[in-house]
Order: C-alpha cells, then sequence, then structure tokens
C-alpha cells in the first residue's frame, strides 16, 4: 500500500448536484459491534468493500476518536492513512478489501441530537441526513447501500436493546452486560440504520400481509405512555392494509417495531423496520392530545410506513434527490389521510400548511427548488419546498394520470428500481413509462424555484353561448435561476348557472392545445385559451378544484361571485378557497365583508348538520402571520391585527344567536364517527370563542364549565383560550389547574406553554417568564417549540419583542443543536417586507448574531436571510 504524502485538501463548503460522482467503492456487508458504558461508547466497524471506481477510499467521520484501523486484518500505522475533522483516506486499496475499525464515541455529551446520543434513561439514533458519520467511518451517503449486522451490548439496567431487521441471538457478557445481534437482510443506506438502548415498556400486535407474511408489530415507550400507543398501532395497521391495497405493497421483514422519544429533532425517522418517533407523533389519546395532534399521529405513522417502500427499498441517489422520497411519501400520507376525515377538510387543511409556510418560503430570501442545486448544510433543506410542494408535483401527475394509469406508473417504478438509488428523472421515466402519458414536462416543477402567477380572465359571447377562458403563466424572476420556464399546470375547473347553481356539463375546445379532460386542462405553454360552446347564460367558473396545482390564482372574481361559490361549489375545498379569498380582499385591500356573512348565513346551518367538520372550516379567517406573507413591503404586523380583530368582531355580531344555539346544540359524545365529533368540538370551541367576543355574559362561565366537565384534550384547551386570551376571573385558576393535571405529562404541559405563549396580550415578561419555568428544557426541541411557535402566532409580538427571543435562541443553539437553531431562526426570514423603522432594526440585529454563529447550519441559514 502507497502512503499518500500531502494532507487531505479540505473542499468548499457548497456542494453542488453537477458535481455528482459514484463512489469509490461499494460496501458490500457491514459488522457493527457497539458497546455503550455509562461514560462513553466504543464502536467496532468491519467494512466488507468491492471498489466501483478508480480513487482513493474516502470514510466519512466527525467527532470520532479513532483508537485503531485494520486493512485486511492488518494494523495500520498512522503513516498509512490520512485522517482530518472530517475523514479518513486510505490510498491505493485493492478491489476488494476488509477495513476494521475502532472508535470511541460520547453520546452522554451529544445535545445535538444527531448520531448515537443520550436522551434521558435512553439511547437512541437520528443518522439522517449525516449522522452516520458520528457513530463511525463510512462512505456516509445514500447510494452506498449494505447489508447490516449489529451487535448491541449495554449494562442490564438497559433491557431493551433494539436494532434494525431480525433479532438473531441474544445473550449475557457477565452478571452486569448483555448483548443481542440484528440482522437486516434488505440492503440499505447508512442513514437508515437505528438503534435504541433503554428500559422501556412495549405494545404488542400482529399483522398478516397479502403475502401471508406474519409481522410482529411492536411499539416502545416509558410505561405510563403505553396506554397512549393504541391509536398509533390501529393506524399502523391501517397503514399496511391501506399500502397493499393502493400499491400493492406488502411488509417485507417479519417484525416491525417503534420507538417514542421526547428528544428528538424530527417528527419522526423511518428507519428500516425501527422507526423512532417524537412522542408528539406516536403518543395520542383524547384525555391528553388534541384531535389535531390525533391526526397528525396517524398521518406520520403513516408517513414513515410507507416510507418502506418510497425511500428505503427505493431510495434517494443523493441528498438533493431529497423531494423524491419526502414528496412522494407526503403525497401518500395525505391521501391516506382523506380516508379517516372528510376529504375535502384535508385537501383544505394540507392546502393550508402549503401557503403558510411554502408560499412564503418561495417568495422569500430561502426560496429553493425542490431538487435544489447547491447546498452548505443538507439539514437546512429540510424544508416545505421539499416536503409540501414536493407532494403537490406527485399529486399533479397523479391528478394528470387518474388513479389507474398513476398505480400502474408506481408499479413500473417499484419493478425498475426495488433495492437502487435513483433520482427524480427515474421517477418521472417510470411513471411515463408505466402510464404511457409523457410526463417528463414535470420535471420543470422539480429544477427551478418560485410559485407560478396562473392569471386567467373570461369572456362570454351570448350571440355564439361560448365562454371563453384565456390563461397566461409567469414566475418571479430569480438571480440564481435566469431562465425560468412555463411549468405544466393542471387546471380543474367547472361552471356553474349563475341563477340556479347547478353545475353544467362541459363542451370545450382548447385553442392550440389539447381541451379539457375529465374537467381537467393541462395548461402547459406561456399562454392558452380553452371556449366551451353551449353556454346559454354567463356562468360563474370555479378554477384550480381542490387546488389542482401549487400556483397563485389572479382572476377577477366579483365579491358576489365568491359567495355564490360558497354556497354552491361542490368541491368543499373550493368552497373554503373562495371564502378565503373573499376574506383576502377584505382584510388586505378593505372590501365588505358583508358578502361573505351573507353566503355563511344561507350555508352554514345545513353543513353543521352534515359535516360539521367542514363547517369549522368556513369560519376560518386567515391568520395575521399569512396575511403577513402576502404583504411584500411597508408590512406593519399591528394594522393586519387590528383588521382582522374588527372581521372577527363583526362576525360575531352578524351571526347573532347563532353561535349560543349552535354551542348548546352541539354534543360531540354522541357521535360514533370520530371525524364527525372532530368537527363537533371544532365548531363548540369556534362558538364559544365567538361568545366572548360578542361580549356575552355567560360566555366565561360556559368556558369554565366546559374546560371542568370535559374528558377531551380539545375541548379542554378550547376553553382554556377563552379564559387565558380574554383575560378570564377564571383564567388563573385555570391554568394552574391545568398544570397541576398535566405536570408529568409532557406533550399535555407542552400545551400549558403554548397557550401562553400564543396568547395576543403577551408580553416580553411573560415570554420570558416561560423560559425561566423549571419545566422549560432548552434540551427538549418540543418545549422549545411550544414557545416559539406559540409566539410566532402573533406577528405584532413576534416582531417586536419576539425578535430577541428567537435571536437569542439561535445563538444558544447555534452550538449545543445548529439543527433546531437554524430553523427556529427562519421564523425572522422575511423581515425585509416590515415598514420602516422595524425592518433596519431586525436587519441590524440580524447582523449583528452573524459573527456570532460558528454552525454551517446557522450560518447559511443566516447568510440567505441577509441576502436580499
Amino acid at each position: 500500500m502507497n502512503i499518500a504524502a500531502n494532507p487531505v485538501v479540505e473542499n468548499n463548503d457548497t456542494v453542488y448536484l453537477k458535481d455528482y460522482k459514484k463512489p469509490t467503492f461499494l460496501v458490500e456487508s457491514i459488522h457493527l459491534d457497539l458497546k455503550v458504558y455509562d461514560d462513553h461508547a466504543v464502536v467496532d466497524s468491519t467494512l466488507v468493500l468491492q471498489r466501483q471506481t478508480a480513487g482513493d477510499l474516502v470514510l466519512l467521520g466527525r467527532d470520532l476518536e479513532l483508537k485503531s484501523i485494520r486493512l485486511n486484518g492488518e494494523l495500520l500505522s498512522e503513516t498509512e492513512y490520512q485522517l482530518d475533522a472530517e475523514q479518513l483516506r486510505l490510498s491505493n486499496l485493492p478491489d476488494q478489501a476488509s477495513i476494521q475499525t475502532q472508535v470511541i464515541i460520547h453520546p452522554e455529551s451529544n445535545t445535538q441530537l444527531e448520531g448515537l446520543y443520550q436522551a434521558g434513561n435512553l439511547f437512541v439514533t437520528q443518522n439522517e441526513p449525516e449522522g452516520f458519520r458520528k457513530i463511525t467511518f463510512y462512505p456516509d451517503r445514500p447510494d452506498v447501500l449494505s447489508v447490516f449486522t449489529t451487535r448491541v451490548e449495554a449494562d442490564k439496567k438497559y433491557p431493551v436493546l433494539l436494532a434494525n431487521g431480525n433479532l438473531l441471538e441474544t445473550g449475557e457478557v457477565d452478571e452486569n452486560r448483555h448483548f443481542a445481534i440484528w440482522q437486516d437482510p434488505t440492503k440499505k443506506p447508512a442513514y437508515l440504520f437505528a438503534c435504541v438502548i433503554g428500559d422501556l415498556a412495549v405494545l404488542k400486535d400482529r399483522y398478516t400481509t397479502s403475502e401471508g407474511r406474519d409481522v410482529a408489530l411492536e411499539i416502545y415507550a416509558v410505561e405510563k405512555d403505553i396506554p397512549k400507543c393504541h391509536i398509533a398501532m390501529e393506524a399502523l395497521k391501517h397503514s399496511m392494509r391501506w399500502d397493499e391495497e393502493h400499491y400493492g405493497r406488502p411488509y417485507d421483514l417479519d417484525n416491525y417495531m417503534i420507538v417514542a422519544v421526547s428528544q428528538f429533532n424530527m417528527g419522526a425517522m423511518e428507519n428500516k423496520g425501527l422507526n423512532i418517533f417524537n412522542t408528539s407523533c406516536v403518543l395520542a389519546d383524547e384525555e391528553y392530545t388534541t384531535d389535531a395532534a390525533i391526526m397528525r399521529v396517524q398521518s406520520v405513522i403513516a408517513h414513515e410506513y410507507f416510507h418502506n417502500w418510497t425511500g428505503n427499498r427505493i431510495t434517494c441517489r443523493d441528498w438533493f434527490q431529497l423531494c423524491l422520497k419526502e414528496g412522494l411519501t407526503v403525497f401518500r400520507d395525505q391521501s391516506f389521510s382523506e380516508d379517516l376525515q372528510s376529504a375535502a377538510v384535508q385537501r383544505i387543511d394540507d392546502v393550508a400548511v402549503l401557503k403558510a409556510h411554502q408560499f412564503p418560503e418561495d417568495a422569500g430570501p430561502l426560496s429553493h427548488p425542490p431538487r435544489p442545486d447547491h447546498f452548505v448544510e443538507i439539514n437546512n433543506f429540510y424544508t416545505a419546498t421539499v416536503y409540501e410542494k414536493g407532494a403537490e408535483i406527485n399529486r399533479m401527475m397523479a391528478t394528470l394520470l387518474g388513479k389507474e394509469k398513476f398505480r400502474q406508473g408506481t408499479d413500473e417504478y417499484f419493478n425498475r428500481y426495488d433495492g437502487q438509488a435513483v433520482t427524480v428523472e427515474d421517477w418521472v421515466d417510470a411513471l411515463t413509462a408505466g402510464s404511457g402519458v409523457d410526463l417528463s414536462n414535470f420535471l420543470t416543477w422539480y429544477n427551478q424555484p418560485g410559485t407560478p402567477k396562473l392569471q386567467v380572465t373570461a369572456e362570454y359571447d351570448a350571440q355564439k353561448q361560448s365562454y371563453r377562458l384565456n390563461l397566461s403563466q409567469s414566475l418571479k424572476e430569480h438571480p440564481k435561476y435566469p431562465n425560468l420556464k412555463a411549468v405544466p399546470i393542471p387546471v380543474a375547473l367547472a361552471l356553474f348557472n349563475a341563477k340556479t347553481g347547478e353545475q353544467l356539463t362541459l363542451h370545450s375546445d382548447a385553442l392550440f392545445v389539447n381541451a379539457v379532460k375529465d374537467g381537467v386542462y393541462l395548461f402547459d405553454q406561456d399562454t392558452a385559451s380553452i371556449e366551451f360552446s353551449g353556454v346559454t347564460e354567463q356562468p360563474v367558473v370555479s378554477l384550480l378544484r381542490n387546488f389542482s396545482a401549487p400556483v397563485n390564482l389572479e382572476f377577477d372574481y366579483s365579491d358576489d361571485e365568491l359567495a355564490f361559490l360558497i354556497q354552491y361549489e361542490t368541491n368543499g375545498f373550493n368552497q373554503w378557497q373562495a371564502a378565503q379569498t373573499l376574506l383576502e380582499r377584505v382584510l388586505l385591500k378593505d372590501h365588505s365583508v358583508e358578502p361573505y356573512i351573507q353566503a355563511l348565513q344561507k350555508t352554514i346551518p345545513d353543513l353543521v348538520q352534515h359535516d360539521p367538520l367542514l363547517a369549522s372550516r368556513l369560519f376560518d379567517v386567515p391568520t395575521e402571520g399569512y396575511l403577513g406573507s402576502r404583504i411584500d413591503h411597508d408590512y406593519q404586523p399591528e394594522v393586519i391585527q387590528t383588521k382582522r380583530n374588527a372581521v372577527l368582531n363583526t362576525l360575531a355580531t352578524a351571526l347573532g344567536s347563532f353561535w349560543k344555539d349552535t354551542y348548546l346544540s352541539l354534543d360531540p359524545t354522541l357521535q360514533s364517527e370520530f371525524s364527525q365529533a372532530m368537527g363537533e368540538r371544532a365548531l363548540k370551541n369556534i362558538t364559544l370563542a365567538m361568545l366572548a367576543r360578542q361580549g356575552d355574559e355567560h360566555a366565561f362561565e360556559l368556558a369554565h364549565q366546559q374546560y371542568q366537565t370535559t374528558q377531551n384534550m380539545t375541548e379542554r384547551l378550547g376553553a382554556l383560550r377563552v379564559l387565558v386570551w380574554n383575560d378570564a376571573p377564571q383564567a388563573a385558576q385555570a391554568l394552574q389547574d391545568f398544570y397541576q393535571r398535566y405536570k408529568d405529562e409532557a406533550l399535555s404541559l407542552d400545551q400549558w406553554f403554548m397557550v401562553q405563549a400564543a396568547n395576543p396580550n403577551a408580553t416580553e415578561a411573560s415570554i420570558r417568564a416561560l423560559t425561566q419555568h423549571p419545566d422549560y428544557d432548552l434540551g427538549t426541541p418540543n418545549r422549545i417549540r411550544s414557545v416559539s411557535g406559540g409566539l410566532s402566532n402573533n406577528p405584532v409580538n413576534a416582531w417586536s419583542f419576539g425578535v430577541e427571543h428567537y435571536l437569542e435562541l439561535a445563538k444558544y443553539l447555534d452550538q449545543k443543536n445548529p439543527i433546531l437553531g437554524s430553523r427556529l431562526l427562519q421564523v425572522l426570514s422575511r423581515w425585509y417586507t416590515l415598514a420602516e423603522p422595524q425592518r433596519s432594526h431586525v436587519q441590524n440585529a440580524l447582523k449583528a448574531l452573524q459573527p456570532l454563529v460558528k454552525s454551517k447550519n446557522v450560518t447559511e441559514t443566516l447568510s440567505s436571510m441577509l441576502s436580499v
């Protein structure tokens, strides 16, 4: 073996998609021996390597103390390899080789929650995207797939020893220590490796797949939380059935394990056969968690399970392809969730998230394509654009293909690429080949940033009885992407008789392009027109039904036409969208609120009876944060807050006795369907809040009674918000009672912090008091987010005293947990839209932070935010 004479040259921090090269060596197998002690861990690894291309072997490692390295059994001296803070390099290796390393790591002091770290009495891993290099030296990239055999050894005070795959052996080392050996027969990248060591209880069940495989299902949590795992277990079984029925994908191992961890940066992680979850995404119970949290648990359980095929069996070639696995899997979990509640409401909720988070991201300094072409720190690209916009791209293709052809396309994808690491192009090619429909134009969506503007105008010709739509699309210029192209936009649409509300049959001719098919028109040029014939009267058009594309629609609806759609549109999402558009005009353009109120008065009474959940969503008034994201300059949060409160007060007054009558008529306990009960609880909380706005003298009594008598967290929190946010006489007592009830229930206590942090009347002193409370823990991401997330609900507070809160957190977390620090700092990303002098104040504060942070995560985010 020749020894390289020069030290390893450190690469530029920026990584580019165009520079992708195949790994020099593949890892045929890896044997890990992981021994955990109180103050360190010893990791022995054996890699069986096979050369793929010419070059050196580069093993990535970070924060590792190398004790020894062997090549084909021979111990190497320090002169026979190159080592720096990020990698271990060996030159002139034979085409086949075995590399053995031993390293010391320190999970007990690992606060970054990456790699192997200690969380209370647990040792747990988080390896996506680059955590495995903090465990051992390895070619830590997603296109290196290997068979993992893992031996885990620890003190017997930790009875649970878990890793991926099937359990091969357990035994004793001595009277104090024991071990377990696991093997995952499916090749996987290192980011999917998982290990959990601790003292946990387990909920067990079984599932038989469509192929007859008997699968052991296990959910691990602390003993007192096991009763809160039953909803998750049912969701897991439902997910397994759903994936078989909709995608033909049965599970492939003999066991499936989930572990609930409180100190976890992510929501959950799809590690092959051993999913690690944030407790907020696995523990669910009506007494301790809200309806929204229960829905989220079911959705996330499904999401991580669906990754078994879309992410695990078929994984990403490189991290630039992150939207391939995440966007597709989000689309799949959204489709699954449509079976759990009103499909219209699920779509409303998904689009509300998209518009609240992804659209502002697209419009600001953190804008990037769903598949970025470069990054400094990949953790910064776990974004709404990658996840939510990535899901929308898949939804558009599925909409265009229809269920049967989309299934043919996904079957082709699984057949072609099972066991491989692939790209977005591979996905689109497989869909195209399987369906017989060319989808290559959709690659444009993946490769450029920004939210397209879809402008539509209409012309009605009474003499010809024709109705014509003229469409054009455009994108805001982007300095890093000068050649932006038109994207394919599926425009789902319908026409309604303006007098009767009847939906018309469409007879269309598209000018220069394909016609409308099954209510969908594919608009893939800069401009186009569609003409409908046989239209006897000027109709009302409904565009982008079910939000068929993630675009900003501009169509000159009259306020009366929007009110008409609230009443007559048969698509529940578009009813909501019409209400949102109308309210946005009221709040940002000073239109009258009367058409909205009149439409509600005609629509809501019947809707309350047959779809209370959809009825509750029609009362959604756009949040202050969303409204702020629609303003690109001279944004004044106080002005928006005043206008929004005025609309809410008018709504409270205008519907008069409806609020109390509805509140008193609702009894969710009588509903057998969860979705119906959830809808009634949502309406109860809305009507209660409106009674408080009315100044009803009994509102606080009703709220206090609801708080005291309910056994449901959604109702209890709804009542608590009314009391606290209105400074009711019972507020202090209710807060104290809530704390005493739930002080030992972490997720419930997070809500206690959240309610106070989200209080519109919160002050700098009250927020600081929360952060100084004995139960506030800077080592637990959920607790940090409960305060920071609550504070961000009120832009007036967030942009005043909240700025210092976020900057202090970013500075502290820069070293302790830079992934979380970077994400929290992004709350301030649209600082440049503020009116002066607030704009300059925040800008100067961000600049002052720059020399104080060191991590790539926070530094890159801060640099992007200040690049405006």
